[in-house]
């Protein structure tokens, strides 16, 4: 399930390969020109502080679309970021569009502009209502993570002490979610309750940021290879998370954007080319331009964060702490011997390819 089938959203857009897309490409330059006429897709850009300085950097980035992570502690919460998001989108309308179909991040692509869908990573703002759904759905709410680090009312978190998985309300939230037509997002899910949220989603769930353990053993933020191929066996992608710290024990040094791409290489082997893509899961900018400092951002993650989670600083990989992220990521993948066809996948095409089958038209 899953293969890229040419279909009419992805035919009124053909991106262009530069030469035969069965083929590695043969210079730097075709790979920049391959990079700028597809469709870039980010899993997870965290959007808090959205300013000029953002809007640059998207101009820079060749981004064509991204998930924006929104603010999801209350309800009440949750939909006034989604209204300052909507009239950020308005406000801007040369430049970004409110996506909540595929079909919008075609047609920002066509219009040179840059799409963006709504969504969360925690589902607290459901608090203890089904019908809560259904009103972030109506403002635009188009993916969910079940649970964030720790539990809540639907299941359990991937530093959680217990692994209970998916409580009854979860299992309900989860079908009432697949009937709208949201993603189910397992980034940051339990064992259990990633396991359980591919198995009781109709439609494939998505990793949007996630790395791979075989890779990085033991950090309760990766997805073992099971989970990867039951992941893909529905449909679903798995976004590589650009956190150096995360891919790797040692970002400032030995963790490279060799390391990262290595992770990509993983996860194409144990889920297979249409089912792998990218994700920041930071400022569009990167973390340094965006101000991240030991003490403001690494040190109060010290006491929020569980020593499972591995904390390191500098969080960021250099090459990956800029707008321009992936095309330096096209670059590798191509000198590994990616043809131009499957990093048109990994940057972007996978993700089209599974909004189109998850989110309603």
């Amino acid at each position: 399930m899953g293969a890229l089938v040419p279909g009419p959203i992805l035919n009124s857009l053909a991106t262009p390969s530069v030469v035969d897309d069965k083929k590695p490409l043969s210079s730097q330059q075709n790979v920049d020109k391959l990079y700028n006429d597809s469709i870039v897709i980010d899993g997870l850009v965290i959007s808090r502080g959205w300013d000029g300085d953002s809007f640059e950097a998207l101009a820079k980035s060749g981004y064509t679309g991204f998930n924006t992570s929104l603010a999801s502690r209350t309800l009440n919460s949750a939909m006034r970021s989604l209204e300052d998001w909507t009239k950020r989108i308005k406000q801007n309308s040369d430049r970004l569009i409110n996506a909540t179909t595929a079909k919008d991040f075609v047609r920002a692509k066509e219009e040179k502009k840059v799409a963006v869908m709504f969504g969360f990573q925690n589902a607290t703002m459901i608090e203890r209502s089904i019908d809560n759904i259904d009103k972030l759905y109506k403002a635009g709410t188009r993916w969910t993570q079940l649970t964030y680090n720790e539990r809540n009312l639907l299941g359990d978190g991937c530093t959680e002490r217990t692994n209970a998985g998916l409580s009854d309300f979860g299992v309900e939230a989860v079908e009432r979610m697949n009937e709208l037509g949201i993603i189910i997002d397992l980034s940051h899910c339990g064992r259990q309750t990633t396991d359980d949220g591919i198995k009781f989603s109709k439609t494939g769930a998505s990793f949007n940021h996630t790395m791979c353990e075989t890779l990085y053993k033991n950090h309760p933020r990766a997805k073992t290879d099971a989970q990867i191929r039951a992941m893909a066996d529905k449909g679903g992608v798995m976004g590589v998370i650009c956190l150096g710290y995360m891919i790797g024990p040692d970002p400032g040094g030995k963790t490279t954007l060799e390391t990262y791409v290595d992770h990509i290489d993983h996860a194409v082997k144990t889920a297979g080319i249409d089912h792998v893509g990218v994700a920041a899961d930071f400022a569009i900018q990167g973390m340094q331009a965006n101000g991240a400092t030991r003490e403001n951002w690494y040190e109060p993650r010290l006491t929020r964060f569980k020593p499972s989670y591995q904390v390191r600083w500098p969080p960021w990989i250099p090459e990956l702490d800029v707008p321009e992220r992936y095309k330096l990521v096209a670059r590798v993948l191509d000198k590994r011997g990616y043809s131009s066809g499957d990093i048109e996948k990994i940057l972007g095409q996978n993700w089209l390819r599974y909004f189109r089958e998850t989110l309603k038209s």
